[in-house]
């Protein structure tokens, strides 16, 4: 299993769409400036897992450097997924079936530091 490390503040695309006017009286939601940066920058630094294309089930391991407590764990996973995919690292973010994520704080060193390991099958966890 390879491990890929992103470096910068991941944003949470939850707090990052903003309302544009659309056609007639419609409105659309687009992602802000930054997020599409954020994007830009992980789609830059991505070199291990880009384009791997994996089209199976995975597991994504991931430890996340904030560089301030206020920010959420669970709000940098959809960008990791979404990023993952962009860079065509995974061909979709619903194969996802497992995710070990810690947060940790660095204030000058914000990062993500990620593996994604394919599995043939799933163990079941708990009983029905």
């Amino acid at each position: 299993m390879e491990v890929e490390v992103i470096h910068g503040q991941i944003i949470a695309k939850t707090n990052h769409y903003q309302a544009v006017p659309g056609k007639g009286d419609k409105k659309r939601i687009i992602k802000d400036g930054k997020i599409r940066a954020y994007e830009r920058n992980f789609m830059e630094q991505c070199k291990i897992y880009r384009n791997r294309r994996i089209s199976s089930r995975f597991r994504l391991f991931v430890r996340v450097w904030h560089s301030s407590v206020k920010f959420d764990l669970d709000n940098s996973l959809k960008t990791l997924l979404d990023c993952l995919q962009m860079v065509g690292a995974i061909t979709d973010d619903n194969l996802c079936f497992q995710i070990e994520a810690e947060k940790h704080l660095d204030k000058y060193h914000p990062r993500i530091v990620f593996a994604l390991l394919e599995v043939n099958e799933q163990k079941q966890l708990f009983n029905n």
